[in-house]
């Protein structure tokens, strides 16, 4: 099997939302996660310290696109060849603000817009607060059918699955490079974004972060807590329009192992107590 996107070494590079509130989103991404804001013709850009968010003006609210970074030519021009061979329709963007010309979107099974190109140096905000933009979880009606689409078509590698009694797939966490799940993917009644995740690094980031929220009145909704797969450390806000944002930390790098399973319950999702089940 070909890995393209695991060969090409791709993370994740930024993230679209799409909102009815555009300006006050933008101020609040600002605000919550530290970040610089321009405006751009149909919204705002946000960046600062590896972190992207684009706010777009739509009649709606849902998630815009996903960007996937490669890190060079070589390993982009491999990966597109793959996807062009597969029968994967590349559309190619001359509007992107963060990839380089040769930048190309696909639609997936779910009809999410994913992004891949490589990186347009820009000159971006420090931040005292650490976390570049790590992985996005989607929620799907045909989870198989995902997972067969971004493993067989796109090249990202299972880390670990989660099922229920009945034997039936619930969750699959999938990589682009060493990281634990750069995508990953719950069963659900609807399709469409679950939450993104920044990765802090460490447990004292985590509280920093945590006490950052708390100064700007933020309430946490999830966490702290720490999930099976990826044993990593979290904390979830939510922002205006109901989209979740997970600051991770100690995030599993995988080097050579099998996929793990793990049972749908509770303590697969948080081993410290309490969790918010999709399905």
């Amino acid at each position: 099997m070909s890995y393209a996107a695991f060969n090409s070494n791709a993370y994740l590079h930024h993230i679209a939302l799409k909102t009815t509130r555009p300006l006050q989103l933008a101020r609040f991404y600002e605000k919550a996660l530290c970040l610089e804001k321009k405006r751009i013709n149909d919204g705002w850009l946000l960046s600062g310290g590896n972190r992207r968010v684009l706010i777009l003006n739509d009649k709606k609210n849902f998630l815009g696109f996903a960007g996937f970074a490669c890190q060079d030519t070589l390993s982009f021009k491999l990966l597109k060849k793959s996807f062009m061979e597969k029968g994967i329709e590349t559309t190619h963007d001359k509007k992107s603000i963060f990839f380089d010309k040769n930048n190309f979107f696909i639609l997936d099974c779910d009809g999410n817009k994913i992004y891949f190109g490589l990186n347009k140096t820009r000159e971006e905000k420090n931040s005292t607060l650490y976390a570049p933009l790590q992985h996005i979880t989607f929620t799907s009606k045909n989870l198989d059918n995902f997972v067969q689409f971004y493993v067989d078509k796109l090249g990202f590698k299972i880390s670990d699955k989660v099922y229920n009694k009945m034997g039936k797939l619930t969750t699959c966490f999938m990589r682009s490079n060493q990281e634990h799940h750069t995508i990953a993917c719950f069963l659900s009644n609807k399709a469409g974004l679950d939450h993104f995740s920044f990765e802090s690094g460490t447990w004292e980031s985590i509280k920093n972060w945590c006490d950052h929220f708390s100064k700007h009145n933020i309430p946490l909704i999830w966490g702290p807590g720490r999930h099976g797969p990826g044993n990593n450390l979290f904390a979830f806000i939510e922002d205006l329009d109901g989209n979740k944002i997970e600051i991770s930390a100690e995030l599993e790098l995988i080097h050579d192992r099998q996929i793990k399973k793990w049972p749908h319950e509770p303590r697969t999702l948080n081993l410290w107590g309490s969790a918010i089940m999709r399905s």
